[in-house]
C-alpha cells in the first residue's frame, strides 16, 4: 500500500473494504485512518489469564476471554433445529453462550477445553438450567477460538494471527454488529499510518515529561508487546488529552485577561458600609475571605471571571450582595440570574429584606445611599414591567434581579458592572452572552457564578479550568442540625405511616412541612396509594415518573393531614398563584406545601424544619443534598425523610444511604462522581457523541491534569495565537467544535 494511501485523513472505505467501512462508520462514528488509530482498546486480555466473568455487565455488549467447561444440545419443541448452550469459566465464575442452529454444529467447534473470545450482548440467563438462574448470559454470540499456545486458532488467517501475536489481546469498545476483533484487523491495516499523524504536543514539553513520540505511542497502545510499553503508551495519549483541554482553557484566561472593564470600588462610607453596619449577624470567616477576593478582582481593569461554590446555607447570597453593593458605590449596576421564576422572586424578596432601607430609594424612610432593587420575569404584566425596565435603563435601579427574560433584547441598562448567575448549570453560553453584550464601548461586566453544588478539584480544573474558583464551606453559627433517614416504605409500612404522624407533630408544633414529589400529575390523575398498598393489590405500580404532587396532596388532605391546610407548588401555576403559595407557606397559613423540585434552590423560609421526598431514589445525589439545604435554615432542628418503594440492596439504596450519612456536600459530590460516568461529567453522555477524552478521567487523573495545566499555561503565556504550534492550533479549532467544549462554556 501506497505511503499517500495511507494518509492520516485518508477514508477508511478504500482501505479495509466497503462492508466494514460502512459499519464502522455507522456504528461507531469511525471514518477516516485517524478516527480509527485514536479508537484506542478499551483493555486488554492476556494469554493465559481468562477474564474474571463475575462483573460482566448485563445490557452491555462485551468481549471475553474464557474456557469452555460445559457443552450440551437439545431439540427444539416448536420448530426445527438445535438449541447448543456453552458454559464457558473463568475458573470461578461462569457465562452461558446458546446458539441456535440447524444441525447442532456448534457443539464440534468449541468443544469442553476450547479456550476462545466470546462476544455478545449480555443478557440474563433464562435456560433450564437451575443453577445457572441470576447468571448472565451471551444468546448467539460472535467467537473466536485460540489454540493451545494461546494464538488464535489456525483456521483464520496468517493476517488475523498476526493481529494477536502480542502477549496482550486488545479488547476495543464494540457493537453487536462491530466486533472487538474486527476493529483489530482494521486497525492492522492502517497502523503503518501512525507515524504520520499529527503531533500537537510541543518537542519540549514532550522531552521534558520523557514521553513517547506520538508515532510509537499509538502503535503500542494498539500492538504493545507488554504492559510496560502499554503504560508508556497510555501516559502520552493520555497526557495529551490534558493538554489540549488545558491549553484551550489558557487560551480563554488569556483573552479574558486582555478585555477591558471598569473597576468597581466601594466607598468608606458607601451602600456597603452601611449594609456591614446593619448586618443583624457576624459574617463567616469564609464570607470575608470570599468578599476580600471579589471585591480585589472588581477593581482591576479586566473582568473577574469567578466561581463561587458553598455547602448549602453557606451564605452565597450575602456575599454575592456585598459585591453587588461595592458596584452600586461605584456607580455602576448589577444583576442577579436565577434560573426560575420562583427563585428570582424569593431573590428579590430575600435581598429587599436584607437591604431594608438601602433598598427603597425615593421613599420617605430611604437610606442616604439607598438604590432601587428591580424584578424582570417573563409571566410580569406589561405596565409592571415598563415600570421596571424604565428603573433599569435609568440607572435609577441599582441592583436587578430576573429570570431568562433579562437576556431580550429590549432590556437595556445604564451601567452593567457586575453579573451574578445562580446556579450556573442552569444556563448555556449564548445566555451569559447575552448579557455581556448589555455594555458600551468594548468593555465586559465582572462576573460571579455561585453553585451549592461542591465541585472537586479535578473536575474543577477541567470544566471550570478558566474560573478562579472560591469555596465556602461553613456554614453560619445558630443553624440547626438536619437528621436524614431512608423509608422503605413497601417493606416496613408501619414507618412509612411514622412519616405522616410526624409531619403532623411538627406542622402542630407551629412549623413548615416541604413534600417533594418527582412530577406533577394531572387532574384526572389516579387517586394516591401508598407503596405497601400497591404492592399488594395484584403487584400495580405508580406510573412512570413517581408519585404526582396533585394526586398526594389529595390523598394527604383526605387522610393522614386531614383538616390541615396543604399547599401544591409546581412549575405550571401562573407567577401569581406560586408567589401567593410560596407567601401562604412563609406566613404558615398554609403549613405543608407539596411540591416539585422548583423548591430545589432559593426558597429559603427558616420555620420549615421537616421535609419528605417521595420516591427518593428517581432524584440525583446533587439534588436531593440541594432539596434538603430547604430545611433546618432556622434555629430547629430539621430532619429529612427520603421516602423509596426499593426493597432490595441495589446501588440507587446505597445512595440514599450516602445522603442520609453525611450533609458534606463534598463528600456527596464524591458519591455523585463515582456513579457518573465520564460522558456525565463532560457533558457528551446525553448528545450520542463519542467524546474526545479515550484515557483521560477527569475524575481521577488529577496529577496528569495540574501537570498538564502548568505546561498549557507557559506555553499558551509565549504564543496565544498557537503561530509557533500549528498542530496545537488546529487541535484546538477541531476542541472548539466538540460537545466539551460547549459543556465547558455553560458557565
Amino acid at each position: 500500500m501506497s505511503p499517500a494511501a495511507l494518509r492520516p485523513e485518508a477514508p477508511l472505505s478504500g482501505l479495509i473494504g466497503g462492508r466494514t467501512a460502512t459499519k464502522l462508520s455507522k456504528e461507531l462514528d469511525l471514518h477516516t485512518v485517524q478516527d480509527l488509530l485514536r479508537h484506542y482498546p478499551r483493555r486488554y486480555a492476556e494469554r493465559g489469564q481468562l477474564t474474571d466473568l463475575s462483573g460482566v455487565p448485563v445490557d452491555e455488549n462485551v468481549t471475553v476471554l474464557a474456557r469452555v467447561s460445559y457443552v450440551t444440545t437439545r431439540r427444539m419443541r416448536k420448530r426445527k433445529g438445535f438449541v447448543t448452550e456453552v458454559h464457558v469459566t473463568d475458573g470461578s465464575h461462569t457465562l452461558a453462550l446458546t446458539f441456535f442452529d440447524n444441525k447442532g454444529w456448534r457443539r464440534n467447534q468449541l468443544p469442553v477445553g476450547k479456550v476462545g473470545l466470546f462476544a455478545g450482548k449480555v443478557t440474563p440467563y433464562r435456560g433450564p438450567n437451575r443453577s445457572m438462574r441470576g447468571r448472565g448470559q451471551l444468546v448467539h454470540p460472535e467467537f473466536r477460538p485460540l489454540d493451545d499456545s494461546g494464538d488464535l486458532a489456525a483456521a483464520h488467517s496468517a493476517e488475523a494471527l498476526t493481529a494477536f501475536a502480542g502477549a496482550l489481546i486488545p479488547i476495543y469498545p464494540a457493537t453487536s454488529k462491530v466486533r472487538s476483533w474486527d476493529i483489530a484487523d482494521s486497525v492492522r491495516v492502517v497502523l503503518d499510518a501512525a507515524e504520520m499523524l499529527p503531533d500537537l504536543l510541543p518537542e519540549k514539553v514532550r522531552v521534558h515529561r520523557d514521553l513517547l513520540p506520538l508515532g510509537a505511542a499509538v502503535r503500542a497502545i494498539h500492538q504493545p508487546r507488554d504492559h510496560r510499553e502499554y503504560e508508556q503508551a497510555r501516559d502520552r495519549l493520555r497526557f495529551d488529552e490534558a493538554f489540549v483541554v488545558q491549553a484551550e482553557l489558557a487560551r480563554r484566561r488569556h483573552r479574558t485577561s486582555g478585555t477591558p472593564a471598569v473597576p468597581r470600588r466601594s466607598r468608606v462610607d458607601g451602600a456597603l458600609a452601611e449594609f456591614d453596619a446593619a448586618l443583624p449577624f457576624t459574617l463567616t470567616d469564609g464570607q470575608r475571605r470570599v468578599g476580600e477576593q471579589i471585591a480585589a478582582e472588581i477593581a482591576r481593569d479586566h473582568p473577574m471571571n469567578r466561581l463561587l461554590q458553598g455547602e448549602v446555607g453557606s451564605g452565597k447570597t450575602v456575599v454575592a450582595l456585598r459585591a453587588m453593593l461595592t458596584v452600586v458605590d461605584a456607580g455602576g449596576q448589577a444583576v442577579l440570574l436565577a434560573p426560575t421564576e420562583v427563585l428570582a422572586h424569593q431573590h428579590h424578596r430575600s435581598l429587599t429584606t436584607l437591604l431594608g432601607p438601602l433598598a427603597r430609594a425615593g421613599m420617605i424612610d430611604a437610606a442616604d445611599d439607598a438604590t432601587r432593587v428591580a424584578l424582570i420575569t417573563g409571566s410580569m404584566s406589561a405596565r409592571v414591567a415598563r415600570q421596571e425596565l424604565l428603573e433599569v435603563a435609568s440607572g435609577q435601579a441599582g441592583i436587578v434581579v430576573g429570570t431568562h427574560a433579562l437576556l431580550e433584547e429590549h432590556v437595556q441598562f445604564q451601567d452593567l458592572g457586575l453579573v451574578v448567575i445562580d446556579e450556573q448549570h442552569r444556563f448555556g453560553v449564548d445566555q451569559r452572552a447575552a448579557l455581556s453584550t448589555k455594555v458600551t464601548d468594548g468593555v465586559r461586566p465582572h462576573v460571579l457564578v455561585m453553585t451549592a453544588t461542591p465541585i472537586p478539584r479535578t473536575v474543577a480544573m477541567t470544566v471550570f479550568g478558566d474560573l478562579d474558583i472560591s469555596t465556602m464551606e461553613e456554614v453560619p453559627a445558630g443553624r440547626a442540625e438536619v437528621g436524614t433517614h431512608v423509608v422503605q416504605a413497601s417493606v416496613k409500612p408501619h414507618f412509612f405511616e411514622r412519616v405522616w404522624k410526624r409531619v403532623r407533630e411538627e406542622i402542630e408544633a407551629g412549623r413548615r412541612v416541604y413534600v417533594v414529589c418527582p412530577r406533577i400529575g394531572a387532574d384526572d390523575e389516579p387517586a394516591y396509594q401508598p407503596p405497601h398498598v400497591r404492592g399488594s393489590a395484584g403487584g400495580s405500580t405508580e406510573p412512570d415518573g413517581g408519585t404526582a404532587a396533585l394526586s398526594l396532596a389529595a390523598w394527604m388532605r383526605s387522610g393522614p393531614l386531614q383538616g390541615i391546610d396543604v399547599g401544591v407548588l409546581h412549575g405550571r401555576m401562573t407567577s401569581e398563584d406560586k408567589d401567593a403559595t410560596v407567601a401562604a407557606f412563609e406566613s404558615g397559613s398554609v403549613p405543608c406545601l407539596v411540591s416539585t423540585t422548583v423548591v430545589e434552590v432559593g426558597v429559603d423560609v427558616t420555620a420549615a424544619s421537616t421535609m419528605v421526598i417521595m420516591d427518593a431514589e428517581r432524584f440525583g445525589v446533587s439534588q436531593l443534598h440541594q432539596l434538603r439545604g430547604r430545611i433546618g435554615r432556622g434555629n430547629q432542628p430539621g430532619v429529612c425523610m427520603l421516602v423509596t418503594a426499593i426493597d432490595e440492596p441495589s446501588p440507587a439504596l446505597q445512595r440514599l444511604e450516602a445522603i442520609a450519612g453525611t450533609r458534606n456536600g463534598f463528600e456527596i459530590a464524591k458519591v455523585d462522581l463515582e456513579q457518573r460516568r465520564e460522558g456525565d461529567v463532560l457533558g457528551t453522555s446525553q448528545s450520542g457523541r463519542r467524546s474526545s477524552l479515550r484515557l483521560l478521567s477527569v475524575l481521577r487523573h488529577e496529577d496528569v491534569i495540574r501537570a498538564a495545566r502548568d505546561h498549557a499555561e507557559a506555553v499558551i503565556a509565549d504564543d496565544p495565537d498557537c503561530t509557533r504550534h500549528p498542530e496545537l492550533a488546529r487541535a484546538l479549532e477541531a476542541f472548539g467544535e466538540r460537545d466539551e467544549a460547549e459543556y465547558m462554556d455553560r458557565v
